[in-house]
């Protein structure tokens, strides 16, 4: 709506992602309602709607990587892959395919085009909203040609603005979990789609000491204190998973602290790294802050 009142030639686009069979109806984001609402809303503003099927691409790029994660032993994030292999990727390329410039989402981020000619991904102005998290893994190509109008204002200025245009998505409550999870949970996702990855072995303390059985090592994470099965006089939490050994330690809060970390597919929105050592503020989950 803001890009319309701008006076961009606007086109709608909505992907329809891949749902577990006769789970279609629970889908966090491209529901028949949520479709017929985005439908609505293009009417309202008088632009053309296209849903555009990326069941397929969904599967293998993003369902996979989220399963192979947790088989290998690690939390994955399938919002980040999805934005750099969906959203800017498949979709990108049908955009331009139906003669769009600029791709533009309602992401809580900024992209400041600076002097020297390079693109900066930017916090957005709304801290709380934030979303430029999800968004790191772009390159100065995709960020060009990307227009993220949410990034300024605040999520309540959002919903007025929206109220003022008349739009049927003022009021909607916004989606947290990830969208094929549906209602369910990761470990009931996991059982279903990757049986192979119940694999019981042992709950062990750092010095060996057997305190029970886990269901496979992708149903538990780094930090994670409930549901364990296991009983102690104090709060225990999953410090390590041995993969080749199908074990898992647990020790109190105080052992989860780490001092370093190694970062791997390390992105550069310059396109480049830093040419000398350098200080940053770090932040290692969406969550999280710097």
């Amino acid at each position: 709506a803001l890009l319309v009142e701008q006076g961009y030639e606007v086109i709608g686009v909505m992907l329809r992602l891949w749902s577990e069979s006769g789970l279609e109806a629970h889908n966090q984001c491209c529901t028949p309602d949520a479709m017929a609402l985005a439908r609505r809303v293009a009417a309202k503003l008088d632009i053309p709607f296209y849903a555009i099927d990326a069941k397929n691409v969904f599967r293998k790029e993003v369902v996979e990587y989220f399963i192979d994660g947790y088989a290998n032993g690690i939390t994955p994030n399938p919002c980040l892959v999805c934005n750099r292999r969906i959203r800017w990727g498949f979709l990108f390329d049908k955009a331009v395919s139906l003669g769009a410039r600029y791709f533009a989402t309602g992401h809580y981020a900024r992209v400041d085009h600076n002097k020297h000619g390079y693109i900066s991904l930017l916090c957005a102005i709304d801290r709380a909203k934030d979303q430029s998290y999800v968004l790191h893994m772009l390159n100065q190509a995709q960020l060009g040609h990307t227009i993220l109008p949410l990034g300024g204002i605040t999520k309540s200025q959002v919903r007025q603005i929206a109220r003022d245009f008349g739009l049927p998505v003022a009021e909607r409550n916004e989606s947290q979990d990830l969208c094929f999870l549906g209602n369910g949970s990761y470990h009931e996702f996991l059982l279903r789609n990757a049986p192979y990855l119940h694999k019981p072995g042992l709950i062990i303390k750092g010095d060996g000491t057997h305190l029970g059985v886990h269901q496979g090592q992708a149903f538990y994470t780094i930090g994670q204190r409930k549901g364990l099965g296991i009983s102690a006089p104090h709060p225990l939490y999953v410090l390590e998973k041995d993969i080749l050994a199908n074990v898992i330690i647990v020790g109190q809060k105080e052992e989860l602290g780490k001092i370093e970390l190694i970062a791997e597919s390390v992105n550069w929105i310059s396109g480049e790294p830093p040419k000398t050592p350098f200080h940053a503020h770090i932040k290692i989950r969406y969550k999280s802050t710097a």
